[in-house]
């Protein structure tokens, strides 16, 4: 017969999943760029990426057509992307300043992770990355991604 574990009845074993968002530094300038060019309306990026060991790695931006930037709003339809699981999240800027989610953006979560930028858009300070439950996550900027010859950035 097995052996029986005493465990105590309030005992509740958790699993927890310590997220790191690793995004290399050009990804993370282009962010910023677009952020101050519709400034001071919000700007809105899908983050591509994969996720491994409790790491997300950043390897790409997805503009979202149609998307509406307004003051203090975005809007995108998120059914364009139905089937697409290299999305790992999304990107937008509160031009206030102030980088952390609002009940509208945690309502409207996309993805594992939302990371929110802020001015003067620029360094480690102006950006945040949060998952679903508005829990902050480390953010580990890397070296810059290398593009093929053959791939062209627009």
């Amino acid at each position: 017969m097995g052996k029986v574990l005493n465990i105590p009845k309030h005992t509740v074993a958790y699993m927890t999943d310590q997220l790191t968002v690793q995004i290399p530094s050009n990804i993370l300038d282009a962010i910023y760029a677009g952020a101050k060019e519709l400034y001071p309306r919000e700007s809105f990026l899908l983050l591509r990426g994969k996720k491994k060991k409790g790491i997300i790695n950043i390897n790409d931006l997805v503009l979202a057509p149609f998307a509406a930037h307004g003051h203090g709003e975005v809007h995108f339809n998120p059914y364009m992307f139905a089937g697409d699981f290299s999305l790992v999240g999304t990107v937008h800027s509160h031009p206030s300043g102030n980088i952390t989610p609002s009940h509208v953006d945690m309502n409207y979560f996309f993805g594992r992770i939302l990371m929110i930028v802020g001015p003067p858009f620029e360094g480690k300070n102006c950006v945040a990355a949060y998952d679903s439950n508005a829990e902050n996550i480390l953010i580990e900027i890397t070296a810059p991604i290398e593009c093929d010859d053959d791939e062209e950035i627009y």
